[in-house]
Formats: C-alpha cells, structure tokens, sequence
C-alpha cells in the first residue's frame, strides 16, 4: 500500500492524482492557512476522495507530524520562497528518516536560489537521485511555446553523508 504525502498542497493536484491512483494520500498546507485548508477538503469531497487533510506548518514540529510515514512526499512548487527552504528541507529530511526508503517528488523553476537549494540539500544530508526536464514528457510542438527552466526532482537521504556522520560521532 502507497502512503503519500503532499506538502504545500494548495490546489492539491499532485495528491488527489495520487488517491485516483489507489494511494493513501495525506494533503497538508501551513496551519494558519485555514481557507486553504478548507478548500483541499472540497476538492477532496467534489473528487469523491477520501484524503486526509492535514495543517503543517514546515519546520515546526507539532504532534501530527510524528505520525505520519509516508513511502513519497509530493511538492508541486514548493521551492519558490527562498526564505521557506530551510524549514521544508528540515521537514522533508525528518519525514525521510521516519520512513527509510522513502522518496520526496518535486518541481523546481529555477527562480533562485539554486545554490541555496544544493547547500540545503548537503545541510540535511539529502541527495537529488534523478532529474528530468520538466517538458520532456509533451509533444515538443507544445513545449516549444513554453518558456523557463523546470525540473522534476526525485531526492533522498544521503546515506554516504549519514554514515560518514554516525562514524565520526562514533570516533
């Protein structure tokens, strides 16, 4: 059974494409945002699906973080306010070690802050397995028309980095 997980769901595509797919799906978006949240159970209710929706606020460790596992993380857009990475990689970072094996999936618009997303990504220990050009999967006589640079992500724990780390606190 897949157990997925989509941070900074707003809209929640990515998840309730999840759930038509057979997914356990949680959909969060920060806590304070309410109206957000409220509308993701809409959507969920409109859809006929039954997503748990979810307040978590990144970086911020509030008891129902601790129970969740997902297998993959979802983040549509989620790198687009260079001052929120930090508190999203933590809490991709501590979802992935709760979960060994698992997987976060995201997109990534080079707006910014490319550099701070690799020193991110070394910070937490984490390591991008696989990168594809977000227009490779349309018609090239569609994605001409498009402009920009995106990518889909597929990133992990960094289990080199973790070892070398567990050896020298063990020395």
């Amino acid at each position: 059974m897949s157990l997925s997980l989509q941070l900074g769901a707003g809209t929640s595509l990515p998840g309730l494409a999840a759930a038509k797919l057979g997914s356990h799906v949680t959909l969060t978006d920060d806590s304070n945002s309410l109206e957000v949240l409220d509308n993701i159970r809409k959507v969920c209710y409109l859809n006929k699906l039954k997503c748990k929706v979810l307040g978590l606020t990144w970086g911020i460790w509030n008891i129902s973080i601790f129970d969740l596992k997902p297998n993959i993380i979802l983040g549509a857009d989620v790198l687009y306010e260079s001052s929120a990475f930090d508190d999203l990689f933590a809490t991709v970072t501590f979802l992935l070690q709760k979960s060994p094996g698992s997987v976060f999936i995201t997109t990534y618009h080079n707006r910014s802050g490319h550099h701070l997303i690799e020193f991110l990504m070394v910070k937490w220990g984490l390591k991008c397995v696989k990168l594809l050009d977000g227009f490779s999967f349309m018609p090239s006589h569609k994605a001409s028309g498009l402009s920009g640079n995106i990518q889909l992500a597929e990133i992990m724990l960094n289990n080199e980095q973790t070892n070398e780390s567990n050896i020298a606190k063990a020395r």
